[in-house]
């Protein structure tokens, strides 16, 4: 494959497949100077080696055997919540279908997970829609803004840097991307100023009908507060755009002084004339975060402010292939409502929690000290999310294949797999070429020190050779 590909996405894809053949050739038994590949560009902690939350893992297996429900062993919230899951379902099997859209009794948790997260806020499980993963209902909001546009081309902004899936969802449903600038030197915040230049630019080519953002930042790792949050909102007023609001890492805000507010609150506790107008898709997932359950595939989207008539089309296309996997969403379930003090497992759910929330702070501490002791890097502060959204500049001399030439050595050699960027800044001709890296992490601190002890000696070599051929393959 030729490092020079059509565009950063292939580019990665293709990444994704050469590190599938290495694996594949380690299990072969050829030699490498490694034992594994570490594949840290996407939000997969389980891949990683993170352990599993045991309240969640046990009730699952009681739910899946239920001759476990006589199992003195487990604890006793255990049981009692499979017992309650399983006569939920039909039949008392988690072998049946759910309902098209969810288990009622899992939309109710959810909403009143999200009440309780909003400061008592009422969420109406009406309004809620539990999919194979957040991203599947995030599709389905893009297909209905592609309906009825006309003969322009209906389009999305999107923030630069933007989750790495996002570009393949707009493609898929026949929206264009209109890219806004995040500014790296000031923390990852957004200008309305940019906005409005987009906005313009964009007049007489699409027709922009939403905007995206995650927040916290997907893989930029700042997190909004409530200034930004509410500037925003009256933008999508102004301009009468959705917003897509991707919060899925707001169980990972560590930063100091730093809160996760969802947009839903901040919007309700708003002007009458922006919380009785704006509509909002809200998305969660049990995939990311903390729990990080990304093989059970399931999610839930929220919609705010829309108008009743729409939700049987919401609920017709998220359904029509198929269902919300059952499995998953018990795993949600639990998410949504985990042990309450006083119940025999939480004092161990918390701890686990807990556990996870501070190797995820521990890794991105270690990874930004030693990361920005190396020349020609920088990793500016992460306040929330999971990754190192990481600043490389490259030899001038390399042009503009040093990014991909930099990533594929770095899996060939070293057996790590980022995810590739390129950076956005106004010296990038006088710097040298710049990028950024995206890596995950996390990981159990072992494995991070072993990461960043191959990404450190790599980079040192990489740096030592700044003329090598530009036309390397994997």
């Amino acid at each position: 494959m030729s490092l020079l590909s059509d565009g950063k996405r292939i580019f990665n894809e293709e990444l994704q497949k050469h590190a599938d053949h290495i694996r594949h050739q380690l299990a072969m038994g050829i030699k490498k100077p490694y034992k594994e590949v570490v594949d840290v560009s996407s939000a997969d902690g389980q891949r990683t080696g993170m352990a599993p939350i045991t309240f969640v893992r046990q009730v699952l297996a009681t739910c899946l055997y239920p001759d476990l429900l006589l199992d003195d062993t487990l604890p006793v919230d255990v049981r009692q919540r499979a017992e309650r899951m399983l006569k939920r379902c039909d039949g008392g099997s988690v072998g049946a279908y759910s309902e098209s859209c969810g288990l009622k009794s899992v939309l109710v948790s959810v909403a009143n997970f999200i009440s309780r997260r909003d400061g008592g806020l009422a969420s109406d499980p009406k309004n809620i829609f539990i999919s194979t993963g957040s991203q599947r209902g995030l599709m389905i909001i893009m297909k209905l803004l592609a309906w009825g546009s006309g003969q322009t081309q209906p389009a999305v902004m999107i923030p630069e840097p933007h989750p790495h899936t996002l570009p393949r969802l707009l493609e898929d449903a026949g929206l264009a991307a209109l890219p806004y600038n995040l500014q790296e030197k000031r923390g990852w915040t957004w200008e309305k100023d940019e906005l409005q230049r987009v906005i313009q630019a964009s007049r007489g080519r699409c027709n922009p009908r939403a905007i995206y953002i995650s927040n916290p930042g997907d893989p930029t790792g700042h997190v909004q507060d409530r200034n930004t949050i509410q500037d925003v909102i009256r933008f999508a007023a102004e301009e009468n755009l959705l917003l897509l609001v991707d919060e899925v890492y707001q169980d990972c805000v560590f930063g100091k002084d730093c809160t996760f507010l969802s947009y839903k609150r901040v919007l309700f506790e708003m002007d009458p004339m922006y919380s009785g107008s704006v509509k909002m898709a809200s998305l969660n997932s049990l995939s990311n975060g903390t729990l990080g359950e990304c093989g059970m595939r399931v999610g839930y989207m929220e919609l705010v402010n829309f108008d009743a008539a729409v939700l049987p089309f919401v609920e017709v296309l998220l359904t029509g292939d198929i269902s919300p996997p059952v499995i998953g969403q018990i795993g949600l379930d639990v998410m949504a409502d985990p042990p309450c003090p006083g119940e025999p497992s939480h004092s161990r759910y918390m701890q686990e929690f807990l556990s996870c929330e501070n190797t995820l702070r521990q890794n991105v501490e270690r990874g930004r000290t030693l990361l920005n002791l190396l020349p020609g890097v920088y990793c500016p502060p992460v306040m929330g999310g999971v990754y190192l959204n990481t600043h490389l500049t490259l030899p001038k001399a390399m042009g503009r294949s040093a990014g991909p030439l930099y990533c594929g050595r770095l899996l060939e050699e070293e057996g790590v797999c980022v995810g590739l960027g390129e950076c956005v800044c106004d010296d990038h001709s006088a710097t040298g070429s710049c990028w950024h890296i995206r890596i995950c992490v996390l990981m159990p601190p072992y494995k991070m020190e072993d990461l960043l002890s191959r990404l450190g000696s790599f980079h040192l070599r990489f740096l030592q050779q700044p003329t090598q051929s530009q036309n390397g393959t994997l």
